[in-house]
């Protein structure tokens, strides 16, 4: 895997963060690796569960940055909280402020054209202003 800049889906369904990181690496050409999902809970359950978030974030990280886009209020909650922790996260994570679909697409396509971590952001939070009619 090369040095590219990771992301990080969190919903609280693992079938939706699965879902959607397979579909943005199929929209970015495929052969993106630097993706992981951290869906649901350890049993199996819907929620949010931080250990499976950080290890996503740390399996992805490539030492570019890792972006971290999430679904619904706690999982939103779950990830600022373990950005305030030190060490739980790797350096250079954030979370970003775009729709879960189509700013996973956006940071994808981004981080596998080789774009840093500023243009992986960018990219997410434009995906606001997709018109669809």
């Amino acid at each position: 895997m090369s040095e590219r800049v990771g992301v990080v889906v969190v919903s609280h369904s693992a079938a939706v963060a699965e879902s959607v990181a397979a579909m943005a690496v199929a929209l970015a050409g495929g052969g993106f690796e630097r993706i992981a999902s951290a869906g649901g809970t350890a049993d199996g359950s819907f929620g949010t569960d931080a250990d499976r978030i950080t290890a996503a974030a740390h399996a992805v990280d490539a030492g570019a940055g890792v972006a971290i886009l999430a679904d619904l209020g706690s999982a939103v909650l779950t990830v600022q909280a373990l950005l305030t922790e030190e060490d739980e996260l790797p350096p250079d994570t954030r979370l970003l402020d775009a729709p879960l679909v189509e700013g996973t697409v956006a940071a994808v396509v981004t981080a596998a054209a080789g774009g840093d971590l500023e243009a992986v952001e960018s990219a997410a939070r434009e995906a606001y202003d997709y018109r669809k009619g």
